[in-house]
């Protein structure tokens, strides 16, 4: 965890700097645009792109390195196997290496480009956003789910085309990250959900729905798994590791419920916050259900970058004289569940070929 620790600190440092050294563009009568400083914001995207493209451990890592090695990456293959779009990236990359530490970096690299890119332009107090990638995790979800956080970065650059109600360009960009992880058409038909205003009979009967998928979990997987026995994801239906911790769903619901209780000054403060709003409100439902079985907690990876965005505004809901308040309070909560997750639960431990405390 030591390098992890090191990012961490780093990260935070960064971002925190490239908000103060930022600039401040009025955007409308009530919208103010925090621009942070862009050479900072690079800082920040090197120390998060050198510890995940550098390490040689955690998730599915290894397994990902060990087929880079091992397959030749031909076009009948990679006709053969499930996302074509990852395949030929993995053919172009083992035309100029055959080490896989380059696939690794290489995604590393293009996912927090893609997550940077979107939250240095929508976030109000970007280092928030960085902290709670991380803390929350995130960062480390990148680490493991490497096909489909990519192809979730794809889509979150297309957040202007699902704020302005582009259609069209947002579902290309959905077509072209499918081809990295097919799951991503899942966002096709949840385009139409999140268009309409947050916290409508829409987005609460859609909370309801996950209540009682919940209780009645048995009979809803045998439906589902009914459905996709003859896909790619087949296979999820042998899946059984048990259901995602509650404490998830906490740190998920918690910015959300701040969201809901201020509402209209959101609105007034960012008033394209309602797509990106039931985005977030969208994963929590999923992990809301992950809690049963963990595997749908993967598509929530979809939806939890939009969180990223609310919780950087959720300080300016409060009265002037306790934001700083609600600031050091969200620190400290998910230092405390950062540590409790990573340590505690997971026991993650970090390795890398190339970064050594000790030679």
């Amino acid at each position: 965890m030591t390098f992890l620790w090191i990012n961490l600190v780093l990260v935070f440092m960064f971002s925190f700097f490239a908000r103060y050294f930022s600039n401040t563009e009025i955007t409308s009568f009530s919208t103010i645009a925090i621009k942070p400083n862009k050479l900072l914001v690079f800082c920040t995207l090197i120390s998060l792109a050198l510890i995940s493209g550098l390490r040689n451990n955690i998730g599915d890592t290894y397994f990902y390195m060990h087929a880079y090695e091992f397959n030749d990456f031909t076009w009948e293959f990679i006709k053969s196997q499930k996302d074509i779009g990852f395949g030929i990236l993995q053919m172009q990359l083992k035309k100029l290496s055959t080490d896989p530490q380059i696939l690794i970096f290489t995604t590393a690299l293009i996912t927090n480009v893609l997550i940077i890119f979107v939250l240095y332009k929508y976030s109000r107090i970007f280092e928030l956003s960085m902290y709670v990638y991380i803390t929350g995790g995130l960062f480390l979800v990148t680490m493991n789910g490497i096909r489909q956080t990519l192809a979730a970065a794809i889509i979150f650059t297309a957040t202007k085309f699902l704020i302005r109600g582009d259609w069209k360009k947002y579902f290309l960009v959905i077509i072209f990250a499918s081809f990295f992880h097919q799951s991503a058409l899942i966002l096709i038909p949840i385009y139409f959900v999140v268009r309409s205003k947050a916290w409508s009979k829409a987005t609460i009967a859609l909370v309801a729905l996950a209540v009682i998928i919940v209780l009645g979990f048995n009979q809803f997987s045998a439906l589902l798994f009914s459905a996709i026995q003859d896909t790619q994801y087949s296979e999820y239906q042998n899946f059984n590791e048990g259901g995602a911790n509650i404490l998830r769903v906490a740190v998920n619901a918690g910015p959300l419920l701040v969201a809901f209780l201020g509402r209209y000054k959101l609105r007034r403060l960012f008033p394209n916050s309602d797509p990106i709003v039931n985005m977030a409100l969208i994963g929590c439902v999923f992990m809301l259900i992950s809690t049963q079985n963990w595997i749908f907690a993967r598509f929530a990876i979809y939806f939890s970058l939009y969180q990223l965005i609310v919780i950087s505004w959720i300080v300016k809901l409060f009265r002037e004289k306790d934001e700083k308040l609600i600031y050091y309070a969200i620190l400290v909560f998910y230092f405390i569940y950062y540590y409790y997750e990573n340590v505690i639960s997971l026991g993650i431990f970090y390795k890398s070929d190339y970064l050594n405390l000790i030679p």
